[in-house]
């Protein structure tokens, strides 16, 4: 009998589990800050659970056993290791745009994520804003600065709005301790300012036409530009340079002057990351062609971009499915 019910379990499980992998790389994803790792992390939460689910007896849901497992993978993954951070998390104060950048390949440096890995499987509007919100960039930065089992809880709580009677038991300890760990959280979280701002579920046309303005500012490098469509207080950082930027002259400052591309050099190809916009930018090379150079997540703020984060690390645009080239003729659109 114990037989005929495992068999029948390894048949039901790939459909019954299939249905959660995109949510369970989103939270793999906010748990470690790497998207690469998430995939792995989920990968093993299928294994084990899979050899477990003979034995599961259905006292929760397959979601919320599912859940539980991946929050253990992920916090015995976590065990020495150091969080990751963007260069604003760092603690450094900003630097200036003169001044020589060389990349730190000390640091194991947060990433983004591509929307169709982990962005709400939902056509409900008000369950995609609130998916959003708990991937964009600024919130999974800001949980790299807790301890990883304060990011559990905070997460379960606040995002998957688990009971504390639930985290307990999925986390093997008291409720008790599930709320302080949700105390201190929040308030380090309010330490590191961040805030309730939504991110919009859909861009209107004012955005587009901003968002093509853009990319067309980067393709003729026209820094005027580039500066005008900033806030005032915008911040540039591009990891894994560990220096970052704030205010608009700066930052056009840095284009200016750090930025090797010249006129037409530099065109832009649309994808999304963390519900947010964002272009991986091609730089042209001596026969015509464009490769690679980084990937552009950005914030837009009252019809302004008030933030973006340019990672330099090129293996992302496979991960984005973007192209390893782009030909001499290409015309720069989004």
């Amino acid at each position: 009998m114990t037989e005929v019910r495992e068999r029948a379990a390894a048949e039901d499980f790939p459909e019954l589990s299939d249905t959660y992998r995109r949510e369970l790389t989103a939270h793999c994803y906010r748990m470690t800050g790497s998207i690469h790792d998430a995939e792995d992390l989920v990968q093993e939460t299928y294994i084990r659970a899979w050899r477990a689910y003979g034995a599961f007896e259905g006292r929760s849901s397959v979601r919320t056993w599912l859940y539980r497992i991946a929050t253990n993978v992920c916090l015995s993954s976590l065990e020495g290791k150091d969080r990751r951070p963007l260069p604003t998390g760092l603690g450094t104060p900003e630097s200036d745009p003169g001044e020589r950048v060389v990349a730190s390949t000390d640091v194991a440096w947060l990433e983004p994520a591509p929307d169709p890995l982990v962005a709400a499987d939902t056509a409900d509007p008000a369950s995609i804003v609130a998916e959003r919100d708990s991937i964009r960039l600024a919130f999974v930065a800001a949980l790299q600065h807790l301890p990883a089992r304060q990011r559990a809880v905070l997460i379960l709580r606040d995002v998957l709005r688990w009971r504390a009677a639930e985290v307990a038991e999925a986390l093997d300890t008291t409720e008790a301790a599930v709320n302080s760990a949700l105390q201190r959280a929040h308030a380090q979280l309010a330490r590191v300012n961040v805030t309730a701002d939504t991110v919009e579920d859909r861009l209107d046309e004012d955005q587009r036409a901003l968002l093509d303005r853009y990319v067309q500012a980067f393709w003729d490098k026209d820094i005027s530009s580039i500066v005008s469509m900033l806030t005032a207080d915008a911040v540039w950082e591009m990891p894994p340079f560990p220096g970052w930027y704030r205010g608009a002259e700066k930052i056009g400052r840095l284009i200016d002057t750090q930025c090797p591309g010249g006129v037409h050099d530099m065109p832009m190809v649309a994808t999304s990351a963390n519900g947010q916009p964002a272009f991986g930018l091609y730089m042209r090379q001596p026969d015509g062609t464009f490769t690679p150079f980084h990937l552009q997540v950005l914030t837009v703020t009252d019809g302004r971009v008030s933030h973006v984060a340019a990672f330099f690390d090129v293996r992302l645009f496979e991960t984005f499915g973007l192209p390893a080239v782009l030909p001499a003729d290409h015309v720069a659109t989004t």
